[in-house]
């Protein structure tokens, strides 16, 4: 029998060791001393790099529809602590740094969340859209990606009206799961946000236009059954693209997909092997 982790004991060890993750990430950050980005103005930098928009309410298998209703909040509230930042060339935006941690007594409600690979309920659920929409933005920038984490190794949900490639995804638990990207161009960047009645709405932008622009495209993808376990499979391509010229300089292969399908499909797209 597999001996058990110290954090599957119990509800209480689980919480301890995350907090034990939380104080590691605190101590971390103390000690490499990182230009974290923290000011923001209402005024909008006058180049638009990228806008997306996500669609708030979203159908996700048998999951209530009141933790949709309570993502909405949280989004709202979690934006409200990042619209208008200015992210100055050498300084590293962090989601966490700047939402903090999400409580109750703070206004976040009980919304969707993943965990050991199942959906899940958690006090700020939800932020997960948040921090893709981001992603998603800043990959159509020139800004580097320092620290980015997957729902690895699992496709939870079917398909409902995907507008991005899977596998572009991020997930985020305060504090030490964040999503973190940092300057090292010349140019200033901001992050324009705001949430609606139907989307969360997200710009960036800049104080110089780009020398490049780019598109992020999914290939090769299938389904396929090994061993009796159906998976999702497909591989996610940036293209960067000279803005005088129009030609492709590279094209970049910035995910391989290889995810546990963890809901009903149709035998007919899987293929089996």
């Amino acid at each position: 029998m597999k001996r058990k982790l110290f954090c599957e004991i119990s509800p209480l060890t689980y919480r301890l060791s995350m907090e034990k993750e939380i104080l590691k990430r605190h101590i971390w950050d103390f000690l490499r001393r990182n230009r974290f980005a923290k000011e923001r103005t209402e005024t909008a930098l006058p180049v638009l790099i990228y806008r997306h928009n996500s669609l708030i309410r979203r159908r996700l298998g048998n999951v209530d529809m009141q933790l949709q209703e309570n993502k909405a909040t949280n989004l709202t509230l979690a934006v409200a602590h990042i619209d208008g930042l200015l992210i100055r060339p050498g300084e590293t935006f962090s989601i966490w740094k700047l939402i903090g941690r999400t409580s109750e007594q703070r206004g976040f409600k009980e919304g969707l969340t993943i965990e050991k690979g199942k959906p899940a309920r958690g006090i700020g659920g939800g932020l997960c859209q948040l921090s893709n929409l981001i992603h998603w933005m800043v990959l159509h920038s020139e800004l580097t990606i320092t620290e980015h984490h997957h729902h690895d190794g699992m496709d939870l949900f079917p398909d409902f009206g995907r507008q991005l490639p899977f596998g572009t995804g991020t997930s985020i638990s305060y504090n030490y799961i964040d999503y973190r990207v940092k300057n090292n161009t010349p140019n200033t960047y901001q992050l324009r946000l705001k949430v609606d009645d139907e989307y969360l709405r997200g710009e960036l932008r800049a104080v110089e236009p780009q020398p490049h622009s780019f598109h992020i495209h999914g290939e090769n993808e299938y389904f396929s059954r090994e061993n009796g376990v159906v998976y999702r499979n497909g591989q996610v391509f940036r293209d960067i693209i000279d803005r005088v010229t129009g030609r492709c300089i590279e094209s970049q292969l910035i995910r391989t997909n290889h995810a546990k399908v963890m809901y009903e499909i149709d035998d007919d797209s899987v293929k089996t092997y």
